[in-house]
């Protein structure tokens, strides 16, 4: 199953990649590059888009790093991003940012005889996992949130992305809420340097998740379409409120419930560590970035159809694949706040 799934990733990123076809002019298709965390449904809203307008999108899941150097370099309508750009940085660009989805980052892992949510951590013993102070499996700490379970005399490999990722900037972002240590040490970012003698790293969620699937003893991040289609065994994480909680598309919702989107400029709001009973300790947004004064209006004004029939359309499609789409009310505020700034 889990190469079953990489395939068909493979093959929808070659889809949206090449969209156009059916003898429509490949101008009217809608550009855009970057995070590859809401990948999964940006490929599924695109292939049912198409099918209903006859638009395509060209979409190169690269990274959120390289989607802020793709929308810069003005070579796409639109760059896609995880770790939202500062309001600083949109103003000085030119550019506007809103989110798109909702999902969670999630810790997998690969050690026999443990499945999906048997093994529980916390935030700061995850950080000393990364960190490389816990270098085994059968260390009296994970020992310890876990009574009643054997673990194995097994090493640690740590897998992390290889590439500029909002993957991996809400991932250090959430370890350094949970972890002075990680905090004054590492730090958050799209890319940071791993501590870890015993690591890994692997180019998108799809390369992370590969290289833990293919690991004995590994431990690495993702996002969570990627572990629930290939089946991957991930963790139950303790939240803000003492909880060990598992990802799903509820307990992402419960950590977004009380975001106040507009409270920082961008929209780029933080949603790790939040409150809430069920609330998942890594939630995230995905968000996107156009210009206010775009160079080819009319490939923006297409950007912007695209979501709006997504917004309006896609919640189911997003909800099978474990994400959690925009409320009516936010996507509303989002128009007549963030769009109404684009010239038409």
């Amino acid at each position: 199953m889990k190469r079953t799934f990489l395939k068909t990733v493979a093959a929808a990123a070659l889809a949206t990649a090449t969209l156009g076809f059916s003898g429509l002019a490949a101008a009217a298709d809608i550009t855009g590059a970057g995070a590859t965390f809401p990948f999964p449904i940006y490929a599924k809203w695109a292939e049912a888009y198409k099918a209903q307008t006859g638009i395509g999108l060209n979409y190169q899941s690269i990274g959120s790093s390289g989607g802020i150097r793709q929308i810069r370099a003005k070579t796409v309508a639109f760059g896609a991003t995880d770790a939202p750009v500062s309001g600083a940085d949109l103003e000085k660009d030119g550019m506007v940012q809103f989110p798109a989805i909702i999902g969670g980052t999630v810790p997998v892992f690969n050690l026999e005889g443990f499945g999906q949510g048997e093994v529980r951590i916390t935030g700061p013993v995850l950080a000393e996992m990364f960190m490389g102070k816990i270098t085994n499996w059968n260390d009296p700490k994970i020992a310890a949130l876990n009574p009643g379970k054997t673990f194995p005399n097994q090493a640690i490999t740590v897998v992390h992305r290889a590439d500029g990722s909002g993957t991996t900037f809400n991932w250090t972002d959430y370890l350094s809420v949970v972890s002075k240590e990680w905090a004054d040490t590492v730090g958050k970012g799209a890319a940071v340097k791993w501590p870890a003698p015993s690591s890994v790293g692997g180019r998108g969620n799809e390369g992370v998740a590969a290289n833990v699937s293919r690991t004995r003893g590994a431990i690495g991040y993702v996002e969570y379409a990627y572990a629930k289609r290939t089946n991957m065994p991930y963790m139950a994480l303790q939240n803000a409120d003492g909880n060990f909680v598992r990802p799903d598309d509820s307990s992402f919702a419960a950590a977004a419930a009380n975001v106040d989107w507009f409270s920082v400029p961008g929209m780029g709001v933080s949603m790790v560590n939040a409150k809430g009973a069920n609330a998942w300790p890594i939630s995230t947004a995905s968000f996107i970035l156009m210009y206010k004064e775009p160079t080819d209006k009319a490939q923006s004004a297409e950007v912007l159809k695209f979501f709006d029939w997504a917004f309006k359309n896609g919640k189911q499609m997003a909800l099978e694949l474990d994400y959690v789409p925009l409320p009516d009310t936010l996507t509303a505020q989002i128009a007549s706040r963030v769009w109404s700034q684009i010239q038409k």
